[in-house]
């Protein structure tokens, strides 16, 4: 009997959810949620970084939102200033809302591709190396930034590819820092 009622204690350390507590009715029905992450294989359990699916949409989504923001706001202003003395308040609408709207797109799309590509070479990066770090997000952002910028000649590709790697320490780096120094 012992041993049964030990069982029951074991059960009530979970989460328990009742999927009836908001609707006024005499059911109750608890089921014992687990409170570890789900992973098909205990490897993935391990490791504590986003898939590259993950990844992929994360940077790309992160990439075309903020390049829209942005793109829509540096549009909008330029919307602003090229309004003329003679123009109705509704054509001024319209000028702010296609300028914003265009630059925003070419700007979400473009940032939206960085993300991308990111992705993408920081997943390979990790695959190949075996293990996580610094120096694969590095190499990531290098290699985004020499992609992106490859038809435009190897000296743009360059240039781009440094920026694009000192980007990327500069991220990881803040994102440190964050974490050290900012209490969550």
């Amino acid at each position: 009997m012992a041993d049964s009622s030990n069982h029951n204690h074991d059960e009530q350390k979970g989460r328990l959810y009742n999927p009836y507590q908001d609707l006024q009715v005499p059911i109750r029905n608890l089921y014992n949620l687990p409170t570890a992450p789900e992973h098909l294989f205990i490897e993935e359990a391990s490791k504590p970084h986003r898939s590259w699916g993950e990844n992929l949409q994360y940077y790309t989504g992160c990439g075309y939102l903020s390049g829209a923001i942005i793109g829509g706001a540096k549009g909008s202003f330029e919307g602003l200033k090229a309004a003329e003395p003679g123009d109705t308040l509704k054509l001024r609408i319209n000028r702010v809302l296609n300028s914003g709207g265009h630059v925003g797109r070419r700007y979400g799309n473009s940032l939206g591709v960085l993300g991308l590509i990111f992705a993408g070479l920081e997943s390979g990066v990790i695959q190949l190396r075996g293990h996580d770090d610094l120096l694969n997000t590095v190499v990531a952002g290098l290699g985004t930034g020499a992609l992106y910028k490859a038809a435009a000649g190897p000296r743009s590709a360059a240039i781009a590819g440094a920026i694009g790697g000192i980007a990327a320490a500069a991220a990881v780096a803040g994102k440190q820092a964050v974490k050290r120094y900012v209490p969550i």
